[in-house]
């Protein structure tokens, strides 16, 4: 993050989402407020033309990716709840739409939304011009991490740390250290028993193909560019055998072939997942 500024991944994410809604069918996720949290002016363009951003061969990939993530953590929240979990924390929250769509009753599930308080400042401008009032169930937990711990950060907006809580933490692990990466996780691993976590890395470059490794320095040039440079990659299986050692109960990797069979089997258009980003959800 660039201080004082919103995040310009965030940005991207939500088009991308949105485009999802527009240019696919069957939805793998969907998300009928995405349109509304871009903005007046990037929805008419997006109107205008679905397509818009969408030149890079990489594009499909990255969108499926990115409809696939957001469906994964909503099945895994949805069986967390069923097993009694009552808090619910996206990490990075960026312009995600969770709070507005929650399908639980009323005051059966607690949102919380971390994000930097830049970030969080962008979304309720954009919550105001859509009209958008937050909903009860919703606290907004602004974190600066130069400043702030993620448990205090909860803490200060009203979370239960002796509850247990179910994690979404989607695009955010790259953009970080591989050492800040594991002790977010390792602060999961030992909450209340019952909760878990869903969350995506990008794989080591020397685990792609070719064609893999190309698009991986195409867009991480294009975040530094951004000035939001990737840190962190992981080998997969590596990362799976950490988590483990961490304590979670549970651990279940998603690779390409797991995650085009699970969201994108049978597709007559041909939408699905490339191998730069892997999904990975854990119990605690």
């Amino acid at each position: 993050m660039q201080e004082n500024a919103p995040s310009r991944t965030a940005q991207r994410v939500a088009l991308r989402r949105t485009a999802h809604q527009i240019l696919d069918r069957p939805l793998v996720f969907e998300d009928p407020l995405a349109l509304a949290m871009l903005g007046p002016r990037a929805a008419e363009e997006l109107r205008a033309d679905p397509d818009r951003g969408e030149a890079s061969p990489a594009a499909p990939y990255l969108r499926a990716f990115l409809a696939a993530r957001s469906r994964l953590a909503e099945d895994e929240l949805a069986l967390a709840v069923a097993r009694g979990v009552s808090q619910y924390v996206i990490l990075g929250a960026g312009l995600d739409t969770f709070a507005w769509r929650n399908p639980h009753p009323p005051g059966s599930l607690a949102v919380f939304e971390v994000d930097h308080p830049a970030s969080q400042a962008f979304k309720r401008q954009r919550l105001a011009e859509a009209g958008l009032a937050p909903p009860p169930d919703l606290a907004f937990a602004p974190v600066d991490f130069l400043k702030v711990s993620l448990a205090e950060g909860l803490r200060r907006a009203g979370h239960d740390q002796g509850r247990a809580s179910f994690f979404s933490w989607l695009g955010v692990t790259p953009y970080l250290t591989p050492e800040a990466v594991m002790d977010t996780l390792r602060f999961i691993a030992v909450s209340p028993a019952g909760g878990g976590v869903v969350f995506d890395f990008a794989v080591s470059p020397s685990r792609l193909d070719a064609p893999g490794r190309a698009a991986y320095q195409a867009l991480a040039a294009r975040a530094e560019a951004g000035g939001e440079p990737w840190l962190a990659h992981f080998e997969p299986a590596a990362l799976a055998v950490e988590l483990r050692a961490m304590g979670f109960a549970e651990v279940t990797r998603l690779g390409r072939a797991e995650i085009n069979a699970r969201y994108f089997a049978g597709r007559a258009d041909g939408l699905g997942v490339g191998s730069m980003y892997q999904l990975i959800s854990a119990r605690v």
